[in-house]
């Protein structure tokens, strides 16, 4: 690379961090082979020289490349292209939308598959939690034993429907670090991150109302609608970039919208994370239109580069996103403590959770508390990255080493599904269902679409280590598929 060649690919994406398109830059020329497996890379000062860029920017592309599989460190070597499977799978595109809105009815579909993955002794690829073994989980019980020794008797009650002040203090503090605008009555503790984006659709729609969402998108949003009497259109939504902004926009035209609903960040099932430049192109859309959004991030926190994301919500200049998170996927799962940063509706969100649950359970918000006080919560965060990057890396692996020819599967740069979407002729709802009586859960595409489309699609979860039971389990639905083809 030149130092004209990396000026000119930096300057491509200017709505990119610095180093983002550096390591776009390399990512596209390992791609296209222009850097070959076993490659030594240019070492940093050479490309500090080359791209005109700081050391420092360097390291941030080169591990962010690292994150996602591409190339490795060898101490007192540099840094090497690493050798990718054999079986390359074909290049990604945006998923197909229904043009028109539609009633939704997905919840018996859901309770079947959830139910699946209550037995422990089941291969969890269809769970939607990574493994408990990477949380803090006894700290967290020291932390809240502690904190509830001290609490003065009327705390318990003084705090019930806004949440814990200390724990609101944590959460506006980290909030305003990433860009966001928070208002004095944020955050709005929930009992988990469902809580705080039901509250959120129920503040901004009425029955009978149109809510744009992905396709596909998180079962949980198409039970929202159902239970509030809504009604789904979808948006074109890529596997790598999320939503098309254009897409986007020709809904809005086509439909009288109430609300949109996204998940930016390493989308639930496709791991999509939304760039800069679509982010500001969304909300320029929405704003103009005055259209609020809900916000899921709950997995914003967990991207395997170096720099966190930007929300939504910090684009936001006019109150219309409402930001929904939860530590269940990052720090406590179980606790069910989530928040919502609600914008010009945090008074009305406020009232619908006095009229709904009122509280959230104090000792969990005050062991989160204490823990988030005491330090050590970004720590955590890196080596939770760490292992969900290398997990999801080799479930990905496995899939294209065991799954039928043709099989196309995402490469999330955060949170630990990948997207599969196998040949046409195999029906994964099918498959979901022979592999239980095996043992195995899978999440299958029809979950994530109004009237259950995506049949060919499935949604496995990469945030558990890799042992001989899971690699076991993916051969054998690889050999299902394929059977199902043969049929």
């Amino acid at each position: 690379m030149t130092r004209s060649d990396g000026a000119r690919l930096l300057a491509e994406t200017p709505m990119a961090t610095l180093y983002e398109q550096l390591a776009e830059a390399l990512a596209q020329r390992i791609h296209d082979g222009s850097l070959q497996p076993g490659e030594r890379l240019p070492s940093v000062r050479q490309t500090c020289a080359q791209a005109q860029v700081s050391a420092s920017t360097v390291f941030q592309a080169y591990d962010l490349l690292e994150s996602r599989g591409l190339i490795e460190a060898r101490p007192r070597s540099g840094f090497f292209v690493r050798k990718q499977p054999k079986k390359a799978a074909p290049p990604a595109q945006a998923l197909p939308a229904r043009a028109e809105s539609t009633e939704v009815a997905i919840s018996e579909l859901v309770f079947e598959v959830l139910h699946s993955t209550r037995d422990r002794e089941v291969v969890p690829l269809g769970s939607a939690f990574p493994s408990p073994a990477l949380f803090p989980l006894e700290r967290l019980a020291r932390d809240g034993a502690r904190a509830m020794r001290r609490l003065a008797p009327p705390a318990l009650t003084s705090e019930l429907a806004s949440g814990n002040a200390r724990l609101r203090e944590a959460l506006r503090a980290r909030c305003v670090r990433q860009g966001m605008q928070v208002g004095s009555d944020d955050p709005i503790i929930t009992n988990g991150a469902m809580e705080a984006l039901n509250l959120s659709l129920q503040a901004v729609t009425q029955p009978g109302d149109v809510v744009a969402i992905e396709a596909p998108t998180f079962y949980a949003a198409l039970q929202a609608l159902e239970r509030l009497h809504l009604k789904a259109v979808e948006i074109p939504t890529h596997p790598q970039l999320g939503i098309d902004p254009d897409g986007l926009a020709e809904v809005l035209q086509r439909h009288p919208v109430a609300a949109c609903w996204l998940m930016p960040h390493f989308q639930n099932p496709l791991g999509a994370l939304m760039p800069h430049a679509r982010k500001q192109a969304v909300m320029q859309t929405l704003s103009q239109a005055g259209i609020p959004v809900v916000e899921d991030d709950v997995y914003g926190e967990l991207h395997h580069g170096s720099t966190r994301p930007l929300p939504l919500k910090a684009f936001d200049r006019e109150g219309l996103v409402l930001y929904c998170s939860s530590f269940s996927k990052c720090l406590a799962p179980g606790y069910r403590v989530g928040w919502a940063m609600a914008g010009r509706f945090s008074h009305l969100v406020h009232k619908l959770k006095m009229m709904s649950s009122l509280a959230t359970s104090v000792p969990s918000q005050l062991a989160i508390a204490e823990y988030l006080e005491e330090g050590g919560y970004d720590r955590h965060l890196r080596q939770l990255r760490h292992a969900l990057a290398e997990s999801l890396a080799q479930l990905r692996g496995l899939v294209l080493r065991h799954f039928p020819k043709g099989t196309r599967v995402s490469r999330p740069d955060g949170g630990y599904f990948l997207w599969v979407q196998l040949p046409d002729g195999v029906d994964t709802l099918l498959l979901h269902r022979q592999a239980l009586a095996h043992g195995i859960s899978i999440a299958p595409g029809a979950l994530f679409s109004a009237d259950q489309r995506f049949r060919s699609a499935m949604r496995l979860n990469g945030g558990h280590p890799r042992d001989a039971r899971l690699a076991q389990a993916v051969r054998w639905l690889g050999e299902w598929a394929q059977a199902q083809m043969r049929g």
